[in-house]
């Protein structure tokens, strides 16, 4: 696939590259790895299971508790987050999108960012027990739960107002959704309890912010919806 790669035509290298409006890292480089399925019988609901199952396999992996697999399972869920970036990427490039796809993709984002967190509460329990106030399990499912909300709802909120309603603080072509890329360093710190109640805390609260700001959106798209027969009866 590497000589596939370095054969992309200047045209292609373009697409993945995108706009002056730099691109996450991430997107691009998920573009150029997937550029040569472009014409191929891969699809992207493949990749899309192939993302989950490496997502589940992350979640499993923190379910010990243990210092050695708690890295094992933030090494597994950096490779699952890019993986997230290259069924869209291959849909993007090839044409091959169908709603049901979209749907599957939405699915298993969930069901790997909830399963993550519940599963981190779990090994906190089994190792620190005792050791929080509220159960870890709890802590986990609240902090999956908000961040798996905060997705769809950023997704519906670019459906009503385009893209550019739900444009994310980068820095150097990292965006606000790639700190979970840091969590190998929480794990190598063996600091998983003070990120499992932080993220407990944060998570809801942002979750909050994006439910308000998908209001005023809803009722921005409502609003312009309504103008024109109210227009036209006058």
């Amino acid at each position: 696939m590497g000589l596939q790669a370095k054969n992309m035509s200047e045209s292609e290298q373009a697409t993945c590259v995108g706009t002056a409006a730099q691109r996450p890292w991430d997107a691009r480089l998920a573009c150029w790895l997937v550029t040569p399925l472009k014409n191929s019988g891969a699809t992207p609901n493949q990749l899309t299971t192939l993302r989950l199952l490496i997502g589940l396999g992350a979640a499993a992996a923190f379910i010990p508790g243990t210092y050695g697999w708690s890295n094992l399972g933030a090494l597994l869920l950096i490779l699952s987050n890019f993986a997230d970036h290259m069924d869209g990427e291959l849909a993007r490039i090839s044409g091959k999108f169908s709603p049901i796809g979209h749907l599957y993709d939405l699915v298993s984002d969930a069901a790997v960012t909830i399963l993550l967190f519940i599963a981190i509460g779990v090994g906190i329990g089994s190792r620190h027990d005792g050791a929080l106030r509220v159960s870890p399990v709890v802590l986990g499912t609240v902090s999956g739960t908000a961040i798996a909300l905060i997705f769809f709802l950023r997704m519906r909120i670019e459906e009503l107002a385009g893209k550019a309603a739900t444009q994310q603080a980068s820095l150097a072509g990292f965006e606000t959704e790639d700190v979970l890329y840091l969590l190998p360093l929480v794990t190598l710190g063996n600091r998983v309890v003070p990120f499992l109640v932080v993220a407990s805390i944060c998570a809801p609260l942002f979750a909050l912010w994006v439910v308000v700001d998908y209001r005023r959106a809803l009722g921005r798209r409502q609003w312009t919806t309504c103008r024109p027969s109210t227009e036209a009866a006058q």
